[in-house]
């Protein structure tokens, strides 16, 4: 058996656990078309600092992001533009095919 860390499903896991609050994904939204500090992050996401740091540290901890620092700031980007593909695809029409779905499954 390989080891946890090889499990294809384990880091499937991990990254759709990094995209599943609508924070996070705002998060990377922001930072798509380049690096942000986080003293751009927090106003623009309306939240206080901490709570922002938490999410950029899941998205961290998952290898969707990275930081570098420059003097006293962090500056977070994108680790592999790939990830955009993977949030790009639940697009509108999916969503809605999905929402019938449960609806659909709520009735029966």
């Amino acid at each position: 058996m390989a080891p946890k860390q090889d499990n294809p499903h384990r880091l499937k896991a991990k990254v759709f656990y990094a995209l599943s609050d609508p924070v996070r994904l705002e998060i990377l939204e922001f930072i798509r078309e380049g690096e942000k500090c986080v003293c751009e992050i927090v106003p623009h996401l309306n939240l206080i600092q901490p709570v922002v740091s938490r999410h950029l540290k899941i998205l961290k901890d998952n290898g969707l992001v990275a930081h570098r620092k420059d003097g006293t700031k962090r500056l977070y980007s994108v680790t592999d533009d790939r990830i955009y593909k993977i949030i790009d695809d639940i697009s509108p029409e999916l969503a809605s095919a999905l929402t019938k779905k449960i609806l659909e499954q709520m009735v029966c």
